[in-house]
C-alpha cells in the first residue's frame, strides 16, 4: 500500500556496489602503507622531541 507503482527486481541489480566491499578490496594495500605512514610520523615526533 505504500508503494502504489509496481517495481521489478531488475532495478535492485542496477544499485552501486557497496563501500564497505569497495574499501576491503584496498585494505591489502593500504594496511601496509598507512603503518609505514604511522611509523615514520612517530619516529619524526621522537627526534622533534628528543
Amino acid at each position: 500500500m505504500s508503494n502504489p507503482t509496481p517495481t521489478s527486481h531488475d532495478h535492485a541489480t542496477e544499485h552501486a556496489e557497496d563501500v564497505i566491499e569497495t574499501v576491503a578490496h584496498k585494505m591489502h594495500f593500504m594496511l601496509p602503507v598507512a603503518g609505514a605512514v604511522l611509523i615514520f610520523l612517530l619516529a619524526f615526533i621522537a627526534v622533534v622531541v628528543a
